[in-house]
């Protein structure tokens, strides 16, 4: 960092702060103890095997016309492609598998979708694929792999309260690591990759709640990973370092991380082919003052014996499912319950149910499992990949892989749907949302369709991701689950905008009002900000849905239309006194301070700053300044 403009003190408080404020990069942690001894339950190997390939030259694509809409409805239910080139059309010859889906809390038209993508079924070299809607989920742009040639599993999305999205995502290094990717402009470009410990079947959940961890980004993996017996990890600076892991008591793994409406962590899991599972909990782990602990790891019953790896299976070598954890968020009398959830091999000669159980104490004590899918007994299906949300309201919504109308083929499945609004005492009759498929199909040199789906409920339904093989192949597809209805009065939103209830000015069937600027006008020309930028009024070069004639000019920080030492006294000011820059410079605009565009102002815009103010690449290091 150098100084050859400006106020020479004023400069030394920003090397000063550049040293105080930007934290040790997580894989150069002072406290870092180094990599314990490999200690991991009866050494189990890791289940996410390594490529036997290298990696290969893209294939050039070659397309051939989706799949009909009416191919991909079942009943009310329309399922959608995401893994389509830019023309719509269906990629063949590849390969696409275990996806996860998050969806911005600030703008329901934006969403995106990460899997592992094979570029060619002749090879198990997978990377990270990615798409991105903005118009919920109707339709899918999919430009390509993040981080081109880089090995990549396992992925994991999640959504801040701020409308980021944060994508963690296995490595192949020895021992398996995990990093961190973040967009801040809906999925259209993401950070270059950012050390976040990690290991194999990772989890992650993201704090959303008004408590002190909002922000905070939480993960857990099983015993394959960078640290040995330490399995959980913690960033609560939007993404950018992690603490050093530290165990989590009875090491429970392939489960999911969850947070509770007081900021309480969860994490389940269980054991390889076992009847044990377990929830823990950590009640200071929202804090960033401390080192997180965990007061209770609760042992609790299923109902059943979590299976992997079965020849004869619908998934021969892969889960049938993964530990799901969630909490209920709502303001009813379910308030903070925690439920968990499995596809599981019951006593008896059924293969697999979909079990569930609930606490209302926070993990103290759970209830008898209860079977979701209603199938007759004797049937003997396999109710695989069971996957559970709940909604803001309460509403526990359940999905999973289904195989009792297959006559006994257990390749054949179908996705069914159930959910409870009485905190899961209750559940409503089991219903097919797919077409059949075949899950015995387009396997990459993996005999597997992944290990799971995903899905992510709001009050009026849910986003599901999963994979079939409709086309013959394995690719992933996006449902909604229920109607759309982001202004909550009960009707669609699509009904709404066509009876004139709502506007839509972008043509996106989201309403206006439900996205940001789409009753904001920050200009005062009389015409709503979405709308100006929509129209092409207004530009909006970094994509966060403001004008930017209303940001101002990013680094001139005291509005006077330049970039210069004037400015470096203001900069320190935003950085460090949020409420002393806005009384000092009340017609000025503190996220003016966000050099490096990633919604937030902190101590990783100091260097971008200095570099602007001296001429160096700083200016150039995010595309959408202007």
């Amino acid at each position: 960092m150098s100084c050859s403009h400006g106020s020479t003190t004023a400069c030394g408080i920003l090397v000063l702060l550049s040293t105080l404020l930007l934290p040790a990069p997580a894989h150069l942690s002072a406290v870092d103890p180094g990599t314990p001894a490999f200690g991991a339950p009866g050494l189990l190997p890791p289940h996410e095997a390594p490529p036997t390939t290298p990696a290969v030259t893209p294939p050039a694509r070659q397309t051939v016309a989706p799949l009909p809409p009416a191919a991909l409805r079942r009943g009310a239910y329309q399922s959608v492609q995401v893994n389509v080139d830019a023309a719509g059309q269906n990629i063949v010859n590849d390969a696409a598998n275990e996806p996860t889906i998050a969806v911005d809390l600030t703008d329901p038209a934006r969403m995106v979708v990460c899997w592992r993508q094979f570029d060619t079924i002749n090879s198990d070299f997978r990377q990270a694929g990615h798409a991105y809607s903005h118009n919920a989920g109707r339709s899918w742009t999919f430009p390509g792999v993040i981080d081109p040639g880089v090995f990549r599993s396992d992925p994991v999305l999640a959504a801040d309260a701020e409308g980021n999205f944060y994508f963690y995502s296995l490595t192949n290094t020895d021992p398996y690591t995990c990093q961190m990717f973040k967009s801040t402009d809906g999925g259209i470009t993401w950070t270059e990759p950012i050390p976040a410990y990690g290991g194999d079947k990772q989890w992650m959940a993201i704090d959303t709640t008004n408590g002190i961890g909002r922000g905070n980004i939480y993960a857990a993996w099983d015993y394959a990973g960078c640290c040995g017996d330490n399995w959980f990890t913690r960033s609560t600076d939007g993404g950018y370092t992690y603490m050093y892991p530290i165990p989590i008591p009875n090491r429970p793994y392939w489960g999911t991380v969850a947070v509770g409406p007081d900021g309480t962590v969860y994490v389940a899991g269980g054991a390889y082919n076992s009847s044990i599972f377990y929830c823990a909990r950590s009640s200071n782990a929202q804090d960033p003052s401390v080192t997180p602990t965990f007061e209770l790891s609760q042992q609790v019953s299923l109902g059943g014996t979590f299976r992997y790896y079965l020849s004869n299976s619908p998934n021969p070598a892969g889960l049938l499912g993964q530990i799901w954890c969630a909490v209920d968020h709502s303001n009813g009398p379910t308030h903070g319950y925690v439920y968990m959830l499995c596809s599981v091999d019951p006593p008896g000669s059924d293969p697999l149910d979909v079990k569930f159980i609930r606490s209302t104490d926070r993990g103290q004590t759970w209830s008898t499992p209860i079977r979701i899918n209603d199938d007759p007994a004797g049937t003997n299906a396999w109710q695989w990949y069971g996957t559970m949300s709940v909604a803001p309201n309460g509403r526990i919504d359940v999905i999973w892989n289904d195989t009792r109308n297959s006559g006994g083929d257990y390749r054949w499945s179908e996705v069914y749907y159930s959910y409870s609004t009485d905190g899961g005492l209750t559940w409503s009759p089991n219903v097919p949302i797919t077409p059949a498929f075949n899950s015995h199909l387009g396997w990459p040199q993996q005999n597997k369709l992944g290990d799971y789906y995903h899905m992510v409920s709001d009050h009026a339904g849910a986003d599901l991701a999963y994979a079939a093989t409709f086309n013959g192949e394995q690719d992933i597809y996006y449902l909604r689950i229920g109607i759309r209805d982001c202004n909550r009065n009960g009707v669609d939103d699509e009904a709404d905008i066509a009876g004139g209830t709502s506007p839509d000015c972008n043509g996106d069937l989201v309403p206006d009002e439900c996205q940001p600027g789409g009753t904001a006008d920050c200009n005062g020309n009389g015409q709503p900000d979405l709308c100006d930028i929509f129209l092409g009024i207004s530009t909006d070069t970094n994509h966060n849905r403001i004008p930017d004639e209303c940001e101002g000019l990013r680094g001139d920080l005291n509005c006077d239309g330049f970039i210069n030492a004037f400015d470096i006294d203001p900069f320190v000011l935003a950085l460090t006194d949020p409420a002393g820059y806005a009384a000092a410079f009340p017609d000025c605009n503190r996220l003016q301070a966000d050099i490096n565009g990633d919604g937030q102002v902190n101590g990783f815009d100091i260097d971008p700053f200095v570099e602007l103010l001296t001429g160096g690449r700083g200016f150039r290091m995010v595309p959408s300044l202007p």
